[in-house]
């Protein structure tokens, strides 16, 4: 993995402003998007980032290894997506995170948001979090979790148990807050294997039986796509952890928001002479937003921070801060931003199962949440053209890593160069087993940098 962006660089800054963004964004409907006051800000905002500027000049602007993380300029659309093939294709949400399957018997369609897993289902719905409420917005209660206090399992949700699809950035959030690692590619794999979608052409054991004589189980098989799809992600988790430590020791957004909160109250102290790059660099309006969202939750009857009482020495400031305000009252985990180990394992996973099916098929259906998550709605005649496997799983690829953003846990770059180190990861793993077969086959894989390998 490459380095990752320095404090004073024009991406971290645009980096920081996109994550600020994203933290007063977290209620707004993703189907929302076109026509909000306020997203439609953020999108000016990122465009006037100099990062974005350096994109328009052209590869040449910058070293080498960043040119491949340029962005922009946004619109509405692209904004706080991913830059893989399929990512600002339709809906926001992939298709894998909100359709359903049949289930034994054919009680159900994608539509009800079911998946069969074996006699029982998976609900996709997730549990609804309390709207509008953001957590470590003081300065108390952010150094409480700086110095370790475990606040987990304190975040605060809607009454009664409230249940819908991921229509909102918080929901989306809420999902990778306690999702089991590789649960969304698990599912995904399910479904395709459920809806029977067809496998990459170039594997055996797909003609007829007269032919063939035998069909794919243990080899070639749904067992064998299943076991192999989850079995990357432990090793992508440590490879990642390994970058984290041993590497890169990045600071989380929630440290780096810190450093803007107290270079803004001390900006004559020396010890904070290396944020004032940063600091100077982030829109004024933006970080005065942000000052007025922590105010208003800090001045709540029953706001989260209360919570955190019991941790703190002087109680909670009622004051506004430029902190970054989180979507879980414990903030980030406790090891570093680089790489991430979401994103580490969503490439590894979805790697695996773009070689075993036809990632060139297409969906013949599209779906999006009601504005109240409660249902779906069939949208692929409205779509311009049809969503296909490549894309979809490229998709949830990065809806589950940029969901950590949407938290507030990590930062653009943690998921781009994460996602491409478990490609990485899955190739060698699938190149390694293909040495071990008899059978006279071949994988073609879809790269998250649009490019092709065949295995």
């Amino acid at each position: 993995m490459p380095p990752a962006p320095a404090l004073a660089s024009p991406e971290l800054a645009m980096e920081m402003t996109e994550n600020y963004w994203m933290a007063l964004l977290r209620d707004v409907r993703f189907s929302q998007f076109a026509e909000d006051a306020d997203v439609a800000a953020a999108v000016e905002s990122l465009n006037a980032t100099e990062w974005v500027r350096l994109a328009g000049e052209g590869p040449c602007s910058v070293a080498e290894e960043e040119r491949k993380r340029l962005r922009g300029p946004f619109t509405a659309h692209t904004v706080f997506r991913g830059n893989t093939k399929g990512d600002c294709k339709g809906p926001y949400i992939s298709q894998f995170l909100l359709t359903g399957s049949a289930g034994l018997g054919e009680v159900y369609s994608g539509v009800d948001g079911y998946i069969q897993y074996g006699a029982m289902r998976m609900n996709q719905r997730v549990r609804v979090a309390l709207e509008g409420l953001d957590y470590m917005t003081t300065w108390e209660s952010w150094l409480d979790v700086q110095n370790g206090a475990d606040l987990r399992g304190r975040e605060l949700y809607e009454e009664g148990a409230q249940f819908r699809f991921i229509c909102t950035p918080r929901d989306l959030a809420t999902y990778v807050h306690y999702d089991a690692l590789y649960q969304a590619y698990l599912n995904a794999c399910i479904i395709m294997l459920n809806k029977k979608f067809p496998f990459d052409k170039g594997l055996p054991f797909q003609k007829d039986d007269d032919i063939d004589k035998q069909q794919g189980f243990a080899l070639f098989g749904p067992p064998h796509i299943l076991t192999l799809c989850t079995e990357v992600a432990t090793r992508a988790l440590k490879a990642i952890r390994f970058q984290k430590y041993n590497v890169h020791r990045r600071l989380r957004p929630e440290a780096v928001g810190g450093r803007v909160e107290r270079f803004h109250h001390d900006c004559e102290d020396a010890l904070f002479a290396d944020v004032k790059p940063l600091y100077d660099a982030l829109d004024k309006d933006l970080l005065s937003r942000v000052g007025s969202h922590n105010g208003e939750q800090n001045r709540k009857e029953d706001f989260g921070n209360r919570r955190c009482e019991d941790y703190s020495p002087t109680g909670s400031s009622s004051d506004s801060t430029y902190l970054l305000p989180m979507a879980f009252p414990e903030g980030s985990p406790m090891h570093p931003a680089y790489g991430a180990g979401h994103a580490a394992v969503a490439g590894a996973c979805t790697t695996i199962l773009k070689a075993f099916f036809d990632h060139e098929h297409e969906l013949d259906f599209a779906y999006v949440p009601t504005p109240d998550g409660s249902e779906l709605e069939d949208v692929v005649d409205s779509l311009e053209e049809k969503l296909t496997v490549e894309g979809e799983l490229n998709k949830v690829c990065s809806n589950i890593s940029i969901g950590r953003n949407w938290a507030g846990v990590h930062y653009f770059t943690d998921y781009r160069e994460s996602i491409i180190l478990g490609e990485k990861i899955a190739l060698g793993v699938l190149e390694e087993q293909k040495l071990t077969y008899a059978e006279d086959f071949s994988m073609t894989v879809p790269l998250f940098d649009g490019s092709t390998v065949t295995i």
